[in-house]
């Protein structure tokens, strides 16, 4: 499933949303997709158990995150979430805030590749001297703002 399409059937959109830390940040996101029946609960806690074990394995860019688990955690379906805060978070021991988040629901191995890649192509940006452009999609204040967004950056624009 592509990430706008996604974001419209499971309505998971959150914009400038409010977050005192990294896990109330990743449930902003996970709320939206156990509400549409993407995923269960368990999908947000094995989140929470990998980054508490792993690290911050789920900061994917430098402001960017893409908390995921594994299929088998809890998917029902392939989806995607995404929170844009107000004020940025910190994942423990990391000195970089992050304060967007792509939350991804891969049913399988090869679909949570797929979503990885768009959800890259979506924020790359060439000039910027960390290869990601965040900035479009901090700016936005409606769903439809996000929609542009990601079309203008899925048709080379």
């Amino acid at each position: 499933m592509a990430f706008k399409e996604s974001l419209i059937e499971n309505n998971s959109i959150l914009l400038k949303a409010d977050a005192n830390n990294w896990q109330e940040a990743v449930k902003l996101g996970t709320d939206m997709l156990i509400a549409s029946n993407a995923i269960e609960s368990s999908y947000h806690e094995a989140i929470i158990h990998c980054v508490n074990t792993m690290g911050p394995y789920i900061i994917i860019a430098p402001n960017l995150a893409m908390p995921h688990a594994r299929p088998e955690d809890g998917v029902n379906r392939t989806a995607f979430a995404l929170v844009t805060l107000k004020n940025p978070i910190y994942f423990d021991g990391e000195v970089a805030p992050v304060d967007v988040l792509v939350t991804l629901a891969g049913s399988t191995s090869d679909q949570h590749m797929e979503g990885l890649m768009e959800v890259i192509k979506i924020v790359e940006d060439e000039n910027s001297e960390t290869g990601i452009d965040l900035d479009k999609l901090r700016c936005c204040n409606t769903k439809e703002d996000v929609y542009a967004v990601i079309d203008q950056a899925l048709n080379g624009g």
